[in-house]
């Protein structure tokens, strides 16, 4: 396995975060992503008129292509907002389902869903609203009051402290949960020092850096609200 990955344990089960923005587990042989937003650019235009360079969906199958030869997983998990919409989960070319459709041979395939891709899409695998494994408990968006061990997406989590340079997509992760980066291009994301996610976390939390390396920063403590404010 890739030395460049940061290995932890959550709630009892050993982890790898890759330095593309993917969860692996080892000992349960399966492969975790999350927010691909496959087909961007269509909905982009479709309903903005906003016209990109329609490449986002190859890059992160392409991606997704070398996680899966480098993990060579028997189960892979979509933690949601895999496609942009439903009409954008319809739009892929077929080049593009082609790719997918052989990235799912021979292993089992699960499409969480997400707020943008709620409903069915032929694309293969099995859908649900959560996915258990291993004393974990995946899902797309974060319950405050989850147990030990949830993963999730939906964030778009990116940190970047004084001194690194530009916010890079991350991993956030504490003993209780982990959240996983956005893995699809085009995704944007939210700093994850802003109240909505940090609160989420412990005091004591890691914001894991993705990039050339997967890179693990303590996160800032929480700002807390003076008393008589």
């Amino acid at each position: 396995m890739n030395g460049d990955a940061f290995s932890f344990t959550l709630n009892g089960t050993h982890g790898l975060a890759l330095p593309s923005g993917a969860l692996f587990l080892p000992t349960e042989d399966l492969l975790c992503v999350s927010d691909l937003h496959l087909a961007k650019s269509e909905r982009m235009a479709r309903r903005r008129g906003v016209m990109l360079p329609p490449y986002e969906t190859r890059a992160a199958l392409d991606r997704l292509a070398q996680d899966i030869a480098l993990t060579k997983p028997a189960a892979v998990v979509a933690l949601g907002d895999s496609f942009d919409d439903i009409q954008a989960s319809e739009s892929l070319d077929r080049e593009d389902r082609i790719t997918l459709a052989r990235l799912q041979e021979g292993r089992r395939w699960v499409w969480i869903e997400g707020n943008h891709d709620a409903g069915s899409h032929a694309h293969g695998g099995e859908g649900c609203d959560e996915f258990t494994a291993a004393g974990l408990t995946f899902r797309h968006i974060a319950e405050p009051d989850a147990a030990p061990g949830e993963v999730s997406g939906h964030y778009h989590p990116k940190y970047g402290p004084p001194g690194l340079g530009d916010r890079r997509p991350c991993f956030l992760l504490d003993a209780r949960r982990l959240i996983l980066p956005a893995y699809g291009t085009y995704t944007g994301g939210l700093d994850a020092r802003e109240p909505v996610l940090r609160s989420l976390f412990a005091d004591r939390a890691l914001a894991v850096l993705t990039g050339g390396r997967a890179v693990p920063i303590p996160l800032p403590a929480a700002r807390r609200r003076a008393r008589n404010a």
